[in-house]
């Protein structure tokens, strides 16, 4: 009996959810390493947004974080490239809380 999980076509059907889901997440100018410290609910509140099915296994994730660091540092490389620019940046405080600094600094 062949395992689907680890067949050809899965790993296809991971890379285009993971480039999906990454390609929506950069826009918003969420890193890999706050993709990776949301909560799972808000994670799959995420790829909902993004018109797609939630992964099921935090591999995908790990691949949607990898996709991030790599498209960052190309942006970095290009700056004056249109695809170097974050097109919703302001939605980025939907799913990424900044710390609360208190009163008193």
């Amino acid at each position: 009996m062949a395992d689907y999980a680890h067949s050809d076509h899965a790993s296809r059907s991971r890379e285009d959810k993971a480039r999906r889901l990454a390609a929506y997440i950069w826009a918003r100018g969420i890193t890999g390493p706050e993709l990776l410290e949301l909560p799972q609910a808000q994670q799959r509140k995420l790829a909902r947004a993004a018109d797609t099915n939630p992964p099921s296994t935090d591999e995908t994730w790990q691949v949607v974080a990898q996709l991030l660091a790599e498209k960052d540092a190309w942006a970095a490389r290009h700056p004056e490239h249109p695809a170097a620019v974050r097109a919703h940046a302001d939605e980025k405080i939907l799913w990424v809380k900044p710390p609360i600094r208190p009163w008193n600094t």
